[in-house]
This record gives C-alpha cells, sequence and structure tokens, in this order.
C-alpha cells in the first residue's frame, strides 16, 4: 500500500505524451534587450541635451555644470534665423537640399541599371568589378582635393552647386551599387523570365517590375545617400563660397574668434539635423526592411 501511496502523485504530475509544452523564454533575449535600450538611451541623450540647449540663453548653457531648469528662450533660434542680424540661413538649406536630393536621384538612375547587370545578367568577372566599385572609396577625399581645385578654378566652376552635385553623385555611386546589388540578387529569376516572355523591355521591366520588389532596398539606398551628401563639410567647406555653400559650412561659422556661441550652435545644428531626421522617421519601416534584406537566409 506505502508504494502505490508513492508513485500516485508521481504518475499526476507527469505530462500526457504528445502534449504542448509551453515554451520558456530565454533569459539571454530580455538582457539583450535591456541592453539594445541602455545603448539607444546613451544615443539618444545628446540629441535630447542638443535640443534643451537650444532653448536656453547664451549665460545658462555657458554654466558649468549646465542647468536643467533655465529657463526656456527662443534668443538661439532667432539668432540662427538672421532676426536682428539680417543674416539668412536658408540659401545654405536650400542648397544643402538641391545637392542631395539633386545627386541621390542622379545615384539611383545609375546604380540600379549598374547594379541589375553586375547580379541577374550575366557579367564576366562581376566580383573585380565589384572590387573596382569599392576601391574608389578607399581614396580619402583629401587626397584628391588639390586637383579636384584646380580643376574647379581651371572650368570655372568654384563656387557652383553643380559641381557639388557631380562630386557627390561620384562619392555615392559605389556605395549604392553595393548596396543595390545585394538588393536585387534577392529578386526571383522566374519572374524577370516571365516578364521577358510578356514582351517588356529593360525599361519596363525595371520600372514595373523589378523597382516595387526592391522598393525597401531603393529606399534604404537613397536615405543612405542622402545623409552622406547632407552631412558632407570638406568638399563644401573648400570649393564654395558665398553662392553655393551649405548648411554644414554655415554652421562652421558660429564658431568665430569671439568665441563659441553654444545655445546658437545647438539651435543651429538641431535645424540642420532636422531634415535628414524627419527623412529617416518617415521611411523608418522601409529603411529597417531594406538594411535587413538578405540577412537571414
Amino acid at each position: 500500500m506505502s508504494s502505490v501511496t508513492d508513485v500516485a502523485p508521481v504518475a499526476a504530475t507527469r505530462t500526457p505524451e504528445g502534449a504542448p509544452r509551453r515554451p520558456r523564454k530565454p533569459r539571454s533575449g530580455a538582457l539583450l534587450g535591456v541592453a539594445a535600450w541602455l545603448i539607444g538611451f546613451l544615443f539618444v541623450v545628446p540629441v535630447l541635451w542638443m535640443v534643451l540647449t537650444s532653448f536656453h540663453s547664451e549665460e545658462a548653457a555657458a554654466t558649468n555644470p549646465p542647468s536643467l531648469l533655465a529657463p526656456l528662450t527662443f534668443a538661439g533660434y532667432r539668432e540662427f534665423f538672421g532676426v536682428g542680424t539680417g543674416t539668412s540661413p536658408w540659401p545654405s538649406l536650400l542648397n544643402s537640399l538641391t545637392a542631395s536630393v539633386v545627386s541621390t536621384v542622379i545615384v539611383l538612375l545609375l546604380a540600379i541599371p549598374a547594379a541589375y547587370a553586375l547580379s541577374i545578367k550575366p557579367v564576366r568577372k562581376w566580383t573585380d568589378v565589384m572590387f573596382f566599385f569599392l576601391s574608389t572609396r578607399m581614396l580619402p577625399i583629401v587626397a584628391g582635393l588639390l586637383p579636384i581645385y584646380l580643376f574647379a578654378q581651371w572650368s570655372g566652376l568654384l563656387d557652383n552647386i553643380w559641381l557639388l552635385i557631380v562630386l557627390y553623385t561620384a562619392m555615392n555611386l559605389p556605395i549604392a551599387v553595393w548596396m543595390m546589388r545585394s538588393f536585387l540578387a534577392e529578386v526571383p529569376v522566374e519572374i524577370l523570365e516571365a516578364a521577358s516572355m510578356d514582351g517588356a523591355g529593360l525599361l519596363l521591366t525595371l520600372r514595373q517590375v523589378v523597382a516595387p520588389i526592391v522598393l525597401p532596398g531603393i529606399a534604404a539606398t537613397s536615405l543612405i545617400c542622402f545623409i552622406f551628401s547632407w552631412n558632407e563639410l570638406l568638399l563644401a567647406r573648400t570649393l564654395t563660397g558665398t553662392v553655393a555653400g551649405t548648411a554644414p559650412v554655415y554652421l562652421t561659422g558660429f564658431v568665430t574668434s569671439q568665441g563659441l556661441f553654444l545655445a546658437q550652435v545647438c539651435a543651429a545644428s538641431f535645424v540642420v539635423s532636422l531634415p535628414v531626421l524627419v527623412a529617416g522617421f518617415a521611411a523608418q519601416d522601409k529603411l529597417v526592411q531594406g538594411l535587413s534584406l538578405g540577412a537571414v537566409k
């Protein structure tokens, strides 16, 4: 009798054979989530601090340690937009917008057919071609700055926005080809063969068949090219003056011999960074989908 009573509870606790068991969440996943939130918080804190400082006066922004409860004011933004000084940032912002958008469009028009040829069409030694594209990015910009400046001076293109457009296109084209090639490699060949059987040409195939499939990749590539063009400073600082100066060049004007006006610099930095933040927020779903395309086979 004692043996029966001892075995009965054990048999009652057994899981029926074939019954689904509740999966246990690994503790490492929760730790990785917490670590990701902490890293994201560390990246966001300087941006939030910059925005808060932009609403402080110069006296409050210059205190050490800085005061979080200082009175808020729009004086830094008024100074940036030239209220009372007559200096307007709009020409520089429009120059940056023109150079970034036009160069990004040209890069996409050139990179998509090139990546299509390297990923779908049979091209001999395509790895050598891809390495050539990548090797063009290995040369530092400062190493080729003097020949570019002499050519711009000889051709009369100094302080010309179209020179920046050409240079930004050449700067971003290798990256765009590499990215678009990885995205186009995921396009099923059967779809392209079906389009060819229906009589679709190359341009029609690219526009109506390939483009909708790789739209996340196009969004990711265009956003990265736009950010690189918008943030570029060295070429714009060297090759432009009063007519074609971009927003980063205008931003450096706040560092004067009189000192660093911290509240004005923070206000200007936030305004200059705002187009990139808006573009990234608007295309965040396409950006994440495009950057992760092909990562998991």
